[in-house]
């Protein structure tokens, strides 16, 4: 009995292992049958020769239903690429199949003049950009035309209140810029650039975002150094009607640095002098769109103080290249992003008029208070370090301007 019982027990042993052998000829005898084992193997070249050929098809962006876990993993791999010079050759060493996938960029004031600029390039260049905006200043019809985008998101929010959003980088442009606009609630300006910065620096902090900061060439105050360089720290009355942007905007370089050393956050800081275009507010109360809606209506242009005090204006675009440039680059700054020619106020009254209506007149009004002397940006940094320095003179950025501002005028009326 033992003896039967051991060769049972070994013939059940040796029963899986033929069991195997014989599932194995059977599926072979299969494929070889018919030629299939000669499809199968087309199949699979086939496969492989798309996946090689054709790796942006399996881009983790380009499909609609893709999981944003994914996307936000690849976005942090992508981050760690660096970025400026050295990308390009950086991703042509990843596998093949394997590409940077487009960004994912939050734009705060993006439905403003500036940012809806902005806005244009980053999704011309294939990003996927979301617009925080409280519409104080900004205006819908500045990004109506991206609705039907489907990497476009409008969202109407103030940034005085925090916002959890996943991007990877943060264009924080979310304040009032002219006179006319900061000084209408000076306690809601100064709130905007501390308190939004401080919310906008948390988030960027969280999601491990680049973080860049608009500044102002108002840090400077009434300069007394002309012109201006980066290192120089400003000449500002901290109890002035101005303060609120001027001191407010200071503040901001100050949390954005602390942000940086303490807590490692990624930091761009650009300081933006007078910047023109379409777009802006027609009522934006500074001089350039004063004087071109002045001149277009055939009223007088406001000139205030006796006109020699100078300024210097760079055409919007110009200030939008400046901007992404400085986001890509792997320096902190603080950058000046702004035009270096340097123009009085009854010189620049002159070009408005050859470009509009030569008989426009000219008419002088008392100085507003802490108004600067003169303005011009020393650019040597950002032409050094980025590459960067304004293209688009007056004479050729104020047609477009004027266009813009002709057309909307009408509509308005």
């Amino acid at each position: 009995m033992k003896q039967l019982h051991r060769q049972a027990s070994m013939s059940k042993q040796h029963r899986p292992h033929h069991h195997r052998a014989s599932l194995s000829r059977t599926l072979a005898s299969y494929l070889l049958r018919e030629q299939r084992l000669l499809f199968v193997l087309l199949g699979f070249l086939l496969a492989s020769s798309f996946f090689f050929l054709h790796p942006s098809s399996v881009n983790p962006h380009s499909a609609a239903g893709s999981s944003s876990a994914i996307n936000f993993a690849a976005a942090a791999v992508a981050r760690k690429i660096p970025r400026g010079g050295g990308a390009s050759s950086a991703l042509r060493r990843l596998p093949v199949g394997v590409r940077k996938p487009s960004l994912r960029v939050v734009v705060t004031g993006g439905a403003g003049f500036v940012g809806s600029h902005l806005v244009d390039k980053l999704l011309a260049r294939g990003d996927s950009v979301i617009v925080v905006d409280n519409f104080f200043t900004g205006r819908k019809d500045n990004v109506a035309h991206h609705l039907g985008n489907p990497r476009f998101e409008l969202i109407r929010h103030d940034v005085v209140e925090p916002i959890l959003l996943e991007v990877d980088q943060i264009y924080h442009l979310a304040c009032p810029a002219s006179p006319v606009h900061y000084k209408f609630n000076p306690i809601k300006t100064i709130k905007t650039n501390v308190m939004g910065t401080l919310n906008m620096l948390g988030l960027a902090k969280r999601v491990g975002a680049r973080f860049l900061l608009t500044s102002t060439s108002e840090v400077y105050g009434d300069p007394l150094e002309h012109p201006q360089k980066e290192s120089y720290w400003g000449h500002v009355n901290p109890i002035g009607v101005r303060s609120c942007y001027d001191e407010g905007k200071r503040t901001a370089e100050t949390l954005t640095m602390d942000y940086h050393r303490g807590a490692g956050v990624e930091v761009r800081i650009a300081r933006i002098f007078n910047t023109y275009g379409p777009r802006m507010c027609l009522d934006d109360g500074r001089v350039v769109s004063n004087f071109v809606a002045q001149a277009l209506q055939k009223q007088p242009m406001t000139v205030y103080g006796d006109g020699k005090q100078t300024r210097s204006f760079q055409y919007v675009s110009d200030l939008v290249d400046g901007l992404v440039t400085l986001m890509e680059s792997e320096h902190i700054g603080p950058f000046n992003l702004g035009n270096p020619g340097e123009f009085t106020m009854l010189e620049l009254a002159q070009v408005v008029k050859e470009t509009i209506d030569p008989g426009a007149s000219v008419e002088f009004k008392p100085n507003t208070a802490d108004d600067p002397h003169m303005r011009k940006p020393d650019i040597s940094k950002a032409k050094s370090l980025l590459d960067w320095e304004p293209k688009v003179s007056l004479k050729q950025g104020l047609p477009r301007m004027v266009s813009d501002f002709q057309k909307r005028i009408m509509d308005e009326n």
